[in-house]
């Protein structure tokens, strides 16, 4: 496969007409101290695997069966009567991108090129992580906080549950789960210090370049 991006990363998630737990993109110790491989196995090996296995389940005879996952959310989003199917495909994508988001010694400051345009849009790299962190730590209840281009602008949107912002047409570069079963084990309620966490020392700023297309 060609450099990991937005465009081709959930390939991985599929085999023929059934949809697999694509490995780790690091070894679920790659990631400690900031998030133990106590989390990870939990997280990945469990929640992000019962959403796979569900949506199996779920899409067995349908007609969006094979489909990828992008097509499977675009065409469930919203639709009643396939809300099973949008939450969990919506969930396996969003665990994927998240995955993808963190990176061993992570951190610190993207390249010159996209350090200008997260410039241009929010002022400075700090304004923007600060916004990044405000967003996670706002989303009332479950969700998710995304770095995202829209129009673009770099901005930062947050979605609750299942959403994503691939059903609004918006490009997401980075996402931050605040679910709390990615980070309760190892912070308890301090969602604070876990996403401040991932913004100094996790996020990838190669996966965000890569992103822009």
């Amino acid at each position: 496969m060609s450099t990991i991006n937005v465009d081709n990363f959930s390939q991985a998630a599929q085999a023929g007409t059934q949809y697999i737990l694509a490995p780790l993109p690091y070894a679920n110790t790659a990631l400690d101290p900031v998030i133990s491989a106590n989390t990870l196995s939990f997280h990945y090996g469990k929640h992000h695997k019962t959403y796979v296995d569900n949506l199996n389940n779920l899409l067995a005879n349908s007609d969006l069966a094979g489909k990828s996952l992008e097509d499977i959310i675009r065409a469930s989003a919203g639709q009643a009567d396939k809300a099973a199917i949008f939450n969990n495909a919506a969930q396996v994508w969003n665990h994927m991108f998240y995955w993808h988001s963190l990176k061993p010694n992570g951190g610190g400051e993207p390249s010159a090129a996209l350090k200008q345009k997260i410039e241009a849009s929010f002022g400075s790299l700090e304004a923007c992580k600060k916004e990044f962190a405000q967003a996670a730590l706002t989303q009332f209840g479950s969700g998710w906080a995304w770095l995202v281009v829209d129009g673009g602008k770099i901005a930062i949107v947050k979605t609750g549950n299942a959403e994503t912002p691939i059903t609004k047409n918006i490009r997401p570069l980075l996402t931050i789960d605040v679910w709390e079963h990615a980070y309760y084990l190892d912070y308890q309620n301090r969602r604070a210090d876990y996403v401040n966490t991932i913004l100094d020392k996790l996020i990838n700023w190669d996966f965000a370049e890569a992103n822009l297309g």
